[in-house]
């Protein structure tokens, strides 16, 4: 595995920049989480691009980029982030403690793949900072066909929530964004699949 470039972008040493920010994440997606090669993707679609985005937003330099990064995309009407588990829960919860570190109120939310078999038998955890009606924004890592995506915004407004936008960290530009956009919801990705080679 390619180790994390020396070089970090350090907000602690210098404002928060965010284009510098973006090209930074850009660098550590590009070295650390886009792969080239044969694979079968969720979707059951085989490509020779796979986004393996868990290696970036799990390092802190990763989840300060990101969350800053989401947090400058989302809507000030909102007032929760939250996606499917489990490629979108570092995305949510770093954009709840980056707005808190803004003075913005963002609650995290988590949408689980299967309701819980015990306890509260909860879909969607994370509610109680959230009444119902509360306007959010469904974070995901990467968007191809939109169904994760699409899932987590059906659960969230079954639970009463009312999802304003999705925002992505990768748009593989694969069709996912335009079938978002036909429920009316608005998209936002940092990266499309085109930002980024073979060998770059």
């Amino acid at each position: 595995m390619t180790p994390i470039p020396r070089k970090r972008y350090l907000p602690r040493m210098e404002p928060f920049d965010p284009a510098k920010a973006r090209a930074r994440l850009h660098e550590l997606f590009a070295t650390r989480a886009v792969k080239w090669g044969k694979f079968t993707l969720a979707s059951g679609r085989e490509s020779d691009f796979y986004i393996d985005s868990k290696e970036v937003s799990l390092t802190g330099e990763g989840l300060w980029l990101i969350g800053n990064l989401v947090v400058d995309r989302i809507r000030p009407i909102v007032v929760g982030v939250g996606g499917l588990t489990l490629g979108a829960d570092p995305i949510a919860c770093s954009a709840a403690l980056v707005a808190h570190s803004r003075g913005r109120t963002l609650a995290a939310f988590i949408v689980r793949k299967e309701a819980k078999g015990h306890g509260t038998t909860k879909v969607v955890e994370g509610l109680g900072a959230l009444p119902k009606g509360s306007r959010v924004t469904i974070v995901e890592d990467v968007i191809t066909t939109g169904g994760s995506a699409l899932v987590a915004v059906n659960r969230a407004n079954e639970s009463g929530l009312h999802v304003e936008q999705v925002v992505g960290l990768v748009d593989r530009e694969e069709g996912g964004r335009a079938e978002i956009e036909k429920r009316g919801i608005g998209v936002e990705a940092i990266f499309k699949r085109s930002d980024f080679s073979r060998g770059a």
